[in-house]
Order: C-alpha cells, then structure tokens, then sequence
C-alpha cells in the first residue's frame, strides 16, 4: 500500500475489529512501558493527548501520570495550530474535530516537554508515522524551541512495515505497539 488514503482506510478498519477490552489491554501494556523509559523517569512535563475511539486510549494514565507529580499538558488546535495547555480531567471540553480539549488557559511552551506522547494512524518500527493528514503533530514537532523526547504509541495492527515519508514528515525516536 503507497497510498495514504489507503493506508488510513485499512488501519481505520483494522483497528475498529478491537475490542474495548482489547484497547484497554494494549493501553495498560503501551503506558506501563512508556513509563519505564529513562526520558519518562526524568521527565518532569509529559505531553500527552486525549484519544480518539480509534486510539489508545489515554484518561487513566494522564491522571496517573498527574497523580505521581508529573505536569501534563494535552494539545488544543487553535486554527490551523496545535498548542499544549495543562490537563485537568475537570476541564475538558469538546474541541477541534471532535477531539477533546483542555479549557486551561495555562499554556505550555514547547521548550517545557520533555517528553511528547505521539498518536498516528501507522507506525514504522524505525519511527516514520503516518498522522491523520493536517500535519499538526508534525507542525509542532518542527518547531525551533522543541527538545522532547518523542514516542509514538499505536496498536499492534497500526505496525507497518514502510510508509510514505515526506520532506516535512517527523519521525519519533521511539514507537510502542501494544
């Protein structure tokens, strides 16, 4: 598969054969890995996201990962613009594309994460990630005062062996497949 289009179709239908039961098995096993890396230990800001139905899903483990001290932000598209603020899991409201979004008006610049949690539609095993096409992730990633430590999570059957891969593409240092 070359195509993009195809590709998002063919993941979009593979991941819709999970089970809750499934996501949720994949989730605690992605996250109890993400937390055992040396840039998790030392992170003292963690960006994450709030998921979609068809990603791992994420509120247990940012309240988790509030609970043991960590700052977490959650991004907001303002725009055409993607912007982390500080998450609460009383102050999330329904955003861009239907998504999730913190209400805080405490930003976080992008020199603060240490490490980025990075969803995608498909992955490579060597970091190249197929996004849901408007580019937000791979806008913020290139910014000039980004430094994090960036880890792709995806299910299993989001494991591609190739992808298309263009000049503006971001790859993560790390994916986690669950």
């Amino acid at each position: 598969m070359d195509n993009k289009l195809d590709i998002r179709r063919e993941v979009r239908r593979r991941v819709s054969e999970l089970s809750v039961e499934q996501k949720a098995e994949a989730a605690r096993d992605i996250f109890e890995r993400v937390e055992h890396l040396d840039a998790f230990v030392g992170a003292g800001c963690v960006a994450g996201y709030a998921a979609m139905r068809d990603e791992v899903p994420t509120a247990e483990i940012l309240d988790r990962w509030l609970a043991m001290g960590k700052r977490v932000v959650v991004p907001r598209v303002e725009g055409d613009v993607m912007h982390f603020y500080d998450y609460s899991p009383t102050a999330m409201q329904s955003g861009a594309f239907g998504i999730s979004e913190p209400t805080s008006d405490n930003p976080c610049s992008a020199a603060d994460i240490d490490l980025i949690v990075v969803p995608a539609r498909a992955f490579t095993i060597s970091g190249i990630r197929l996004g849901r096409g408007g580019g937000f992730y791979d806008k913020y990633m290139s910014m000039q005062n980004f430094r994090a430590y960036k880890v792709g999570v995806a299910f299993l059957c989001q494991r591609f062996d190739e992808l298309p891969f263009d000049n503006h593409d971001i790859t993560v240092d790390k994916v986690i497949f669950g």
